[in-house]
């Protein structure tokens, strides 16, 4: 995603650069989703991945509707004739014949899952894709939604700074044998140790408008931020580092996808693979980061999911 809207301004040169060095690195698990830069980032993996498509897991979403001409237009869509014209859009601008996972970004709340979902059975059985995923799916939601058919993924955001999922999500997925995706394992960065003050982003960066990263909060949040880089550095790690290990350590079902937009960061990450916790470590990492640690909710307001359509979106 960062790479095509939102983390401040694009470098698609080191962009493609550095999917080539995941690639040579063995990371082959890629996430991207119709909506980010508004199919930009689907063709650019497209272009990044052509010739090596069999070496890539590949995952998509659909289901945020933006719009070009109005950048405030935000609407959630799960009808059956929209997802299987936004799968064919998909498999279009990344110039594939098939998804490996392809997820419902969010729950439309004003179609059932199981109309969605079977719309989403049904392009498995045309073959254009071969797993079904949930993003940032409640728990009954998960459940009905397997009942339709089953689900592989459910893609939420989960880490050191962010603990919802483990209310309800978590364990409805793992009641299913779903497996367990999280977004911003890193913390939108902040658990990278890396940002210090709101000054630090860009002024296009969306962090600027979350509550998280807001005045008071902000400076609350430093504060934990900071006695995780204390147990890295006891480790001999980064913050990020240790953050990436503690996702890891969450279970064999758990992948997280980091995202970032250049080499080095990417390297920093894929090392943390070697970053083992014992369980004096985590409970450490427990103890200054639990459930109710971090200041101010994790995204800023949100009500235009809940009971709109595109229709009504436009005309408020």
């Amino acid at each position: 995603m960062g790479m095509s809207q939102v983390y401040g301004p694009a470098d698609e040169t080191e962009s493609l650069a550095t999917i080539d060095r995941a690639l040579e690195l063995g990371v082959t698990f890629l996430d991207t989703a119709d909506v980010y830069g508004l199919g930009h980032n689907e063709e650019l993996v497209g272009r990044a991945i052509a010739g090596r498509r069999d070496g890539v897991v590949l995952a998509t979403k659909f289901g945020i509707v933006r719009r070009a001409d109005d950048n405030n237009f935000r609407a959630i869509n799960g009808r059956p004739d929209y997802v299987r014209g936004a799968c064919d859009a998909s498999l279009q601008r990344l110039g594939v014949d098939h998804i490996d996972l392809y997820y419902q970004h969010r729950a439309d709340p004003n179609v059932p899952i199981e109309e969605t979902v079977g719309a989403m059975a049904e392009l498995v059985a045309a073959g254009k894709v071969r797993h079904l995923g949930l993003s940032e799916a409640a728990g009954d939601t998960i459940r009905r939604a397997h009942a339709v058919h089953p689900i592989s993924a459910l893609q939420s955001e989960w880490s050191l700074w962010s603990r919802d999922i483990e209310e309800d999500a978590l364990p409805a997925a793992r009641e299913l044998g779903v497996g367990i995706v999280p977004y911003s394992p890193l913390g939108r960065g902040m658990l990278t140790g890396q940002i210090r003050s709101a000054d630090d982003l860009s002024r296009g960066d969306f962090r600027r408008g979350t509550p998280r990263f807001d005045g008071e909060n902000f400076s609350r949040n430093l504060e934990v931020v900071e006695r995780v880089r204390t147990i890295a550095t006891e480790k001999g790690v980064t913050p990020g580092q240790l953050a990436l290990a503690w996702a890891q350590a969450q279970g064999d079902d758990v992948v997280p996808i980091p995202g970032t937009k250049r080499r080095t960061y990417l390297e920093e990450n894929v090392a943390a693979l070697d970053v083992q916790l014992n369980p004096d470590d985590l409970a450490e990492l427990e103890a200054v980061a639990s459930t109710n640690a971090v200041a101010g909710s994790r995204t800023a307001d949100m009500t235009w999911v809940a009971g709109t359509t595109p229709a009504q979106t436009a005309s408020n």
